[in-house]
């Protein structure tokens, strides 16, 4: 069975940061791209970042790009979200996702399609 597991959230001030992490294990192998996404409370969910299964390519939300890194250790089956220079507006509960396709992987996660979804973990940004 598929899963991942996000970690890594908490309350931070403005200005501080965070490292999320999300581990896949089961059917998800380090050749699927990975997404971070985010709801806030009362909002739609919406695309944070993206990482194709290589690492090589890397695509950001234009509100979080230049604060916020996405990576992955394909040997651990990890990947990571570092944000920094958290803002307010920051806070939101932030899901990985997986997508097995090899083709157009980027533009699949920015547009939200994904074969497994994270549980979420909270992040709250205090001003």
């Amino acid at each position: 069975q598929a899963q991942l597991v996000e970690s890594g959230g908490g309350l931070v001030q403005a200005g501080g940061s965070l490292r999320l992490s999300c581990a896949a294990s089961g059917r998800i192998f380090s050749t699927y791209g990975m997404g971070w996404f985010r709801q806030a409370l009362g909002k739609e969910r919406e695309f944070v970042s993206a990482i194709t299964g290589s690492g090589d390519n890397t695509d950001y939300a234009d509100s979080v790009k230049g604060r916020f890194t996405i990576s992955r250790d394909n040997a651990k089956n990890m990947v990571y979200l570092q944000m920094n220079s958290l803002k307010p507006e920051d806070t939101a509960v932030y899901f990985c996702a997986a997508q097995s396709s090899p083709y157009d992987t980027i533009y699949q996660l920015r547009n939200e399609i994904a074969d497994y979804w994270g549980q979420g973990t909270q992040v709250t940004v205090s001003s």
